[in-house]
């Protein structure tokens, strides 16, 4: 089995405030990769004196699907800048239209083109799921399944989040298996029992929620994830969120 990357996700560090307290926050939990955001790629100078000053490195980073349409070449100059080798766009929750068989087929389409756009340009790109998807649609289809077989034979690659396929009712370990071809990297994150940890929107510390982390860490890197990112959406104390994950996560890394 690989030896993979363990990552931060610093959504989850920006209730500490400015950058420079999320990077040590992250650094002194044990992290030496983190993920940034699009609006940390908007100081590029930045980003990498940070990443520097608390030796990390950021090997991929999140830009929303409308940043990319908007201004694509700024971001890959920034993402050349800072060392990101690897960009997600997460769902487009807030714009995508519809939810049958067209809609996910369109956004397949053009996740495709992106992907190959950003490739020629020696950035990979792949695209990151939420909930949305996982449920059947007339004739037994999933989205993910449309959108996929809309870009099949693109550079497209998937970053599959962990939590939101449970979130959604679906078998993380099944979608892992289905699209290992796809697979890039994981989200890891965890949700607490029914009921606990409303003021943090029904997410945990990775090792304190529900799902079964041994298997399903076996399973991504099985499938092909290099980097796995520790993510909370509404963590209560964001330092402490990210020491007990890592902490937790290490014993896995361990040869």
């Amino acid at each position: 089995m690989m030896h993979p990357k363990l990552s931060l996700q610093l959504f989850s560090m920006r209730g500490l405030g400015p950058l420079d307290l999320q990077l040590r926050a992250a650094a002194s939990a044990g992290f030496q990769f983190v993920e940034p955001l699009e609006d940390h790629l908007q100081d590029s100078a930045e980003l990498v004196s940070g990443l520097r000053r608390y030796g990390l490195k950021a090997p991929t980073a999140h830009i929303g699907l409308d940043s990319l349409r908007a201004k694509s070449q700024e971001l890959i100059d920034a993402c050349n800048e800072c060392g990101v080798e690897t960009v997600f766009s997460p769902h487009p929750w807030r714009t995508f239209n519809g939810h049958g068989e067209i809609a996910w087929r369109k956004l397949g389409v053009e996740l495709a083109d992106l992907a190959e756009r950003l490739g020629d340009q020696r950035i990979a790109f792949g695209y990151h799921n939420q909930s949305a998807g996982f449920a059947a649609m007339s004739g037994a289809r999933c989205g993910i399944d449309v959108l996929f077989e809309a870009a099949r034979g693109s550079r497209l690659r998937w970053q599959a989040d962990i939590g939101w396929i449970h979130n959604a009712g679906a078998s993380p370990s099944e979608w892992l298996r289905r699209y290992q071809r796809l697979l890039d990297s994981a989200h890891v994150k965890d949700r607490a029992p029914e009921g606990a940890n409303a003021d943090q929107d029904g997410w945990a510390d990775v090792g304190a929620g529900v799902l079964i982390w041994p298997s399903l860490w076996r399973e991504a890197i099985r499938c092909g994830a290099k980097t796995l990112v520790v993510e909370h959406d509404n963590p209560k104390d964001p330092s402490e969120f990210a020491r007990r994950s890592f902490e937790y996560l290490n014993r896995f890394l361990a040869p």
